[in-house]
Order: structure tokens, then C-alpha cells, then sequence
């Protein structure tokens, strides 16, 4: 069983930076893929950048590209969402995702079968 747990949330102004960090409770390269979803108030979850796990390509929504990097520690057994240039737009609660399966397509929130509790983010302008 998998155990996640998000930290690194806060507040920031906007053009400011924050590391979202994702603590995995077994090896995470047991893991098909891993990703980062967010849900503003009001709206639906939407999935912000994939790893899979073992080939490390990554995948991003249009709008955070250029932006947030995510990326994986195996040895600590995390997984991480770096976010630059941040915009009110990008406030929201953040959640972490794994999920074992190979033939997953790893994009939307029926893909993951695992989820951390969230971390929330809030940019003010």
C-alpha cells in the first residue's frame, strides 16, 4: 500500500516561487507513474505535470509549462513539484498521485489510484 503526503504549501506573492514536496510510504519506482493534480474552489481537479516513474519523461499542462518542474528523488523516496513565476491563477489545493498500473494512461483523476491529502497554494497579486 501506498501512503502519500504533500508539504512545502503556503502563501506567496505573485512572480514568487514555492517547492511542493510528496512523500511516498514505499518505493516509488515501483510506481507506473506519479503526477500533480490541483482544484481551485468551484472548479474540477486537473492534472498539472506526470513522471513516469522508471523512463523519468514528464509531462505538463499548457499552462505551467516553462513554469513547474516536477521531478523524483528514488533514494528518499519523494516526489516533487517546483514552481516558478507563480500567478494568482495557480492558487488552489495541490494533491499528489501514483499509480502502479502499465497500461494507465497517467493523465486524468480516474488514471491514479493513490492520493495524498493536498497542500495548499495560494499566490496573491
Amino acid at each position: 500500500q501506498v501512503q502519500l503526503v504533500e508539504s512545502g504549501g503556503g502563501a506567496v506573492q505573485a512572480g514568487g516561487s514555492l517547492r511542493l514536496s510528496c512523500a511516498a510510504s514505499a518505493y516509488t519506482f515501483n510506481t507506473y507513474c506519479m503526477a500533480w493534480f490541483r482544484q481551485a474552489p468551484g472548479k474540477e481537479r486537473e492534472g498539472v505535470a506526470t513522471i513516469y516513474t522508471k523512463s523519468a519523461r514528464t509531462y505538463y499542462t499548457d499552462s505551467v509549462k516553462g513554469r513547474f518542474t516536477i521531478s523524483q528523488d528514488n533514494a528518499k523516496n519523494t516526489l516533487y513539484l517546483q514552481m516558478d513565476s507563480l500567478k494568482p491563477e495557480d492558487t488552489a489545493m495541490y494533491y499528489c498521485a501514483a499509480d502502479f498500473d502499465t497500461s494507465s494512461r497517467c493523465r486524468g483523476t480516474t488514471d491514479f489510484g493513490y492520493w495524498g491529502q493536498g497542500a495548499q497554494v495560494t499566490v496573491s497579486s
